[in-house]
């Protein structure tokens, strides 16, 4: 099992910070460099508890579906997405968003497991962590840059 853990300071409130990690049109623009595109559940607008939303990206050049699912629901500190299907073995993903003095701290835990036996635990070690890492970081980037900007209107 891996874990990837970000920690991004954003000068917003945690309630602004925590609707827009599960606004699905936001999560597609973040993730514009994989063509990412939510495909089935909701597809646009704010996930709920209990919805689930399927992607079809293009990663390594392949093209893959997922479907995630909220499973834990705590507006506005906590929420958690898990996959139902697709190309990891499993994953979770716990976005939290703490108050600060400054605005808020979003902290994304991302565990997850990769199938293929040793085979699946060398890619992870030499590539995908590395990958994973990105993509999350050019996600929390985006909701942070949104964040702040709707902040100063």
């Amino acid at each position: 099992m891996s874990v990837i853990i970000i920690k991004l300071h954003i000068k917003a409130p945690p309630a602004l910070c925590f609707d827009l990690a599960r606004n699905i049109d936001l999560h597609q623009e973040s993730a514009a460099q994989t063509r990412e595109k939510a495909i089935g559940g909701v597809t646009s607008g704010l996930i709920e508890p209990g919805q689930s939303v399927t992607w079809r990206a293009k990663h390594f050049g392949i093209w893959q579906n997922l479907t995630a699912k909220i499973t834990e629901f705590e507006p506005p500190h906590r929420f958690i997405d898990e996959m139902v299907e697709g190309a990891f073995a499993h994953f979770h993903h716990e976005h939290r968003f703490e108050g600060t003095k400054k605005g808020t701290l979003m902290t994304d835990t991302f565990t997850y497991s990769v199938p293929y036996g040793l085979l699946g635990k060398h890619f992870d070690k030499l590539i995908l962590k590395r990958y994973m890492t990105r993509f999350l970081r050019k996600r929390n980037e985006v909701i942070k840059e949104h964040a702040e900007k709707s902040r100063e209107h």
